[in-house]
């Protein structure tokens, strides 16, 4: 990735757009095709209406969840959105962005030697956008950050 990219406007919002919305799509359907079922069903009784809704909703909740990654970059640092945790970084703490082949999602390299998964920039349905958005990333660290060049 030797060639130049160049640095996009801050703030920038990197997230799986296609993956989200056919999370969000499939788990609104979802919600509506299970209450519009416990509603016609004329044999359920109340508690079992209830029970349908119930769990279209704990279905479409999951999904949102699933939904949640992204990265957000801005003049100060990064905050990571992840499933159920959020982490904010100081530039400096970004030492690499890495998206090797076969990796699910791109992968920061702390200062603090550890390493945080950023599920926000995913290859899985868009691989070509998770490049550009890696690299992206990648530019960003490396001009705001301690980033390592050649990385």
């Amino acid at each position: 990735m030797s060639a130049e990219v160049p640095l996009p406007s801050l703030p920038v919002t990197f997230r799986p757009t296609r993956t989200r919305v056919v999370l969000l799509t499939v788990g609104t359907a979802m919600f509506v095709v299970l209450t519009a079922v416990a509603l016609m069903l004329e044999r359920l009784g109340p508690g079992e209406r209830v029970s349908f809704v119930f769990t279209a909703a704990l279905f479409l909740g999951v999904l949102t969840m699933l939904s949640r990654p992204k990265v957000v970059a801005d003049d100060t640092g990064v905050t990571v959105v992840n499933i159920t945790r959020t982490r904010r970084l100081a530039w400096a703490e970004i030492l690499r962005v890495n998206l090797r082949p076969g990796d699910p999602w791109v992968f920061l390299d702390l200062s603090d030697g550890t390493s945080l998964p950023a599920l926000g920039i995913q290859p899985g349905v868009a691989k070509q956008q998770a490049i550009r958005d890696a690299r992206a990333l990648r530019a960003l660290a490396d001009s705001r950050g301690t980033g390592a060049e050649g990385a």
